[in-house]
């Protein structure tokens, strides 16, 4: 089973802890984690948290490089954790695109979704703030009928 993942990132402390418990959860519905992959463009937040649940819990990973200077536009403290997690895929897909865009990291999340059987979405079920955005990815499985499973706390406001 293949799980692709995208979400919002910049979450409260808060939200953050209670995403994370429900990622574990939502984990545990897939059977042997010994038989999952994680599919991820590696993103700081939900994408990273995936991986590692996954990995932690016997799974592999694959990653997808949405553009060559995608790391470089990440969070600095995300920079090693990005890197780590780069060197523990199974395997890498990259778009084959050089600047880290809007439409960079739409195009990552489509080559995610064709690579995945299901996708896992950390959604406030809010519009995308901007093209790329989480909202568009879900938009992207749906219309790819790839079963969308959405996870976000009950109440819960970004």
């Amino acid at each position: 089973m293949r799980v692709g993942i995208t979400g919002h990132r910049g979450l409260s402390p808060e939200l953050s802890h209670k995403v994370r418990t429900l990622l574990a959860v939502e984990l545990t519905s897939y059977g042997p984690a010994d038989l999952l992959t994680a599919v991820s463009c590696l993103a700081d937040g939900p994408d990273t948290w995936w991986a590692h649940l996954v990995l932690e819990a016997g799974g592999r990973l694959e990653a997808v490089v949405p553009a060559e200077e995608y790391q470089a536009g990440l969070p600095a403290e995300h920079q090693q954790t990005y890197a780590a997690l780069l060197r523990q895929a199974a395997r890498i897909r990259r778009t084959g695109l050089a600047e880290s865009t809007s439409e960079a990291h739409q195009a990552g999340s489509r080559l995610m979704i064709d690579h995945c059987d299901r996708l896992v979405a950390v959604w406030d079920g809010l519009p995308a703030r901007g093209y790329g955005g989480t909202a568009d990815a879900v938009a992207c499985a749906r219309e790819r009928e790839v079963p969308v499973r959405v996870v976000w706390p009950e109440g819960a406001v970004r």
